[in-house]
């Protein structure tokens, strides 16, 4: 099912609409029990989002979030204890409009180790809603909100020592789009960047524990989208896909958290940008590449004129090689010659995967 408010793996309550003017979200199909566990993967599906805002008066919104600890590889191979919302990161994307309504609950489930809550960006009040939320294993706590001012806004776990939440996955994007929506576009992708310090070295096999003295040190053993090295590549669960001729928005929410992303695609650049988030403001135009810090969004939008292999980077490059950090896009269809002819025999779909 397709959710109105919220994206991809998390669970909505009320998934039936009840006849008032108030009507409330669909959920998509829950994941986070132990057969989605099985899988061994905490990457987020970058297609699995909500649809555009279509509604044109406010509406009234019923989201739940499950707060899942869970051990997962970062690469095959190196597992870790990974905190998430709904057993993927980035977490769910809550996507509503300007003026809606929001009664939010978080669950923090019973076989977890540790309390949890959740700051909001899009919220005004209190810690972004983090008292409210605060909830031990086995409890549930909610706030409910008005979505006053549009944008691209980050959600994580505000615990006192949440840097140590955050860095194992405990962040999401919630888009308040503005009372007019936003532009059509052919596709769209959902991506997190953060950081992950273990106590081995990148790559070392088994299973790697979270250091507190790396994250000090903000040295992190990997960087990575969706909590996993090299997630969107041929290698691990494959290229997004996109079609030549097409327009495509990217929503990117940088947990951290410490590192700030140069986000750049490789072989083409963001027609449309909007730094921050910041929906309610006149887009910049055909920028190569978007700081996007810790506890920021960027939402970009490209045009794709010519088939090609698109790679997504920090450009910070030695994250690209040596950390993990990196998701590719394949744009399918024939050559556009009169603006890129490779020479005779060259695979556009090949390309080097960074690093070892």
């Amino acid at each position: 099912m397709q959710a109105l408010g919220i994206g991809g793996v998390g669970s909505v309550a009320g998934c039936v609409s009840a006849p008032t003017h108030h009507e409330r979200d669909r959920a998509m199909n829950p994941v986070g029990s132990a057969a989605a566990m099985e899988d061994g993967r905490v990457a987020a599906d970058p297609t699995d989002l909500p649809p555009p805002v279509t509604w044109t008066e406010p509406k009234h919104h019923e989201v739940t979030l499950r707060v899942k600890e869970v051990t997962a590889e970062i690469e095959p191979g190196v597992t870790f204890n990974y905190m998430t919302f709904e057993g993927r990161i980035p977490g769910p994307m809550i996507r509503v409009r300007q003026g809606d309504t929001v009664h939010f609950t978080l669950e923090n489930l019973p076989d977890n180790g540790m309390q949890h809550n959740v700051d909001m960006h899009a919220i005004y009040g209190t810690g972004g809603g983090n008292v409210a939320t605060t909830a031990k294993p086995g409890e549930s706590n909610d706030e409910t909100f008005t979505a006053m001012y549009p944008g691209g806004f980050i959600y994580h776990c505000a615990v006192p020592n949440l840097d140590y939440h955050v860095s194992s996955g405990m962040f999401g994007m919630i888009v308040v789009e503005p009372k007019d929506g936003l532009p059509t576009v052919d596709r769209e992708f959902y991506l997190g960047q953060h950081e992950i310090y273990t106590d081995k070295p990148a790559g070392e096999q088994g299973k790697h524990n979270f250091s507190i003295d790396a994250m000090k040190r903000e040295d992190p053993s990997y960087v990575v989208f969706n909590g996993e090295k090299y997630p969107f590549t041929p290698d691990r669960y494959g290229p997004m896909q996109a079609k030549k001729g097409e327009r495509v928005r990217v929503f990117m929410v940088t947990g951290g958290p410490n590192l700030t992303s140069s986000f750049h695609p490789i072989g083409n650049v963001w027609t449309v940008a909007y730094p921050q988030g910041a929906l309610a403001s006149a887009p910049m135009r055909y920028v190569q590449t978007q700081s996007v810090p810790p506890g920021s969004c960027f939402v970009g939008e490209m045009d794709l004129p010519v088939p090609e292999r698109i790679k997504l980077v920090d450009h910070a490059l030695s994250r690209v090689v040596h950390k993990g950090l990196l998701a590719e896009m394949d744009v399918q269809g024939a050559k556009e010659t009169g603006l890129f002819d490779p020479s005779p025999g060259t695979d556009q779909d090949e390309g080097p995967i960074y690093g070892a």
